[in-house]
C-alpha cells in the first residue's frame, strides 16, 4: 500500500525533514507541498534541496496541494492548521497535526472535525516521548506524596510558544496521574518574592535559545532524593519517523481523534 502525503510548511525547518523522510519512505509517495503563497519557495520543486527532482512544486493553494493525497502532515502554526482541516474535511483527506499552541476553542473545533475525518493529533510525535509520557504517569502516582515537580523545557530560538506543547502534554499526564486539573495548579513563572513553594504546584520553566532542538525535564524532588525523567532530541527525523508511523495508522481508520499513544499501542 502506498501512502499519499502532502507536506505543510514545507520550506520550513520541520517540512524539509518531513519531505525527506516521506521520499526515503517505501510505502509513502509525496503527493503535494504546501506552503505560504508569499513564501519565495512557492514554485520550486519540494526536493530540490535535496538535489532530487520530485515533479512536483510548492504551492500556495491549499485545495491544488491536496488534489493528489490521502494524507496532510502538518507542523506549522494553530490558525493555519486549522485552515488546512477544515478543506481536509470537505476533501476527506486525513491528517497527521504536529502544531502546538492552540486554544481550548481550537482544540474544540479539532475535534468536531474529527467526527468526519481520521486525525493524530500529538504536541510531540517522537516515539521515545510517548514512552517517557507513560513513564510520567508511572512515576506520578508513585511519587505523588513528598515530591515537588517541576518541568523544564529548552528550544531553539525560533520557537513561538512557551511553554512547549511537549512540556504541557507532561503536565498534564503528571497531573492527572495525580488527580489534579493543569489549569489550576500549574505556575509558569516565578519573579520576586514569591513565598515558599506551594507544594500542590507543577513548576514549568522555559529556555530558548541557539539550535536547541528539544529538551524536556521532569524533575520529583524530595527529601533526600531527586528523580529526573529527561527527554533530549537531537534531530527532527525522530518527529518526521513518527508521523510517518501515524499516517500508517490512520490508514486503518475513517474517522477519529487519535493520540501517539495509540498509534504506538501505549
Amino acid at each position: 500500500m502506498t501512502h499519499r502525503i502532502t507536506v505543510a510548511g514545507s520550506s520550513g525547518r520541520m517540512g524539509r525533514m518531513l519531505i525527506e523522510a516521506v521520499l526515503a519512505s517505501d510505502d509513502c509517495q509525496l503527493a503535494g507541498a504546501l506552503d505560504l503563497p508569499s513564501s519565495p519557495a512557492v514554485g520550486q520543486d519540494p526536493g530540490a534541496y535535496l538535489g532530487r527532482a520530485t515533479g512536483l512544486q510548492i504551492t500556495g493553494d491549499l485545495r491544488a496541494g491536496l488534489a493528489g493525497a490521502q494524507y496532510l502532515i502538518d507542523f506549522t502554526r494553530p490558525e493555519g492548521t486549522l485552515a488546512h482541516l477544515r478543506v481536509c474535511r470537505e476533501l476527506g483527506v486525513k491528517a497527521v497535526i504536529g502544531t502546538t499552541g492552540f486554544t481550548d476553542e481550537q482544540k474544540a473545533e479539532i475535534a468536531q472535525i474529527a467526527r468526519d475525518i481520521a486525525i493524530v493529533m500529538a504536541p510531540n510525535m517522537s516515539v521515545g516521548v510517548n514512552v517517557v509520557l507513560k513513564l510520567l504517569d508511572m512515576a506520578a502516582r508513585a511519587l505523588k506524596e513528598g515530591y515537588d515537580i517541576e518541568i523544564i523545557e529548552a528550544h531553539h530560538r525560533h520557537k513561538v510558544d512557551a511553554p512547549s506543547g511537549t512540556a504541557l502534554k507532561m503536565g498534564e499526564v503528571v497531573a492527572q496521574a495525580l488527580g489534579r486539573d493543569l489549569k489550576s495548579c500549574a505556575v509558569y513563572g516565578r519573579e520576586g518574592v514569591t513565598g515558599e513553594r506551594d507544594p500542590s504546584t507543577i513548576g514549568f520553566a522555559t529556555v530558548r535559545g541557539g539550535d536547541i532542538v528539544g529538551d524536556h525535564t521532569v524533575l520529583f524532588a524530595g527529601i533526600g532524593e531527586r528523580i529526573e525523567i529527561t527527554h533530549k532530541s537531537s534531530s527532527r527525523v525522530t518527529y518526521a519517523q513518527g508521523s510517518l508511523r501515524a499516517v500508517r495508522f490512520l490508514a486503518g481508520q475513517s474517522r477519529g481523534l487519535f493520540g501517539m499513544d495509540e498509534v504506538l499501542g501505549l
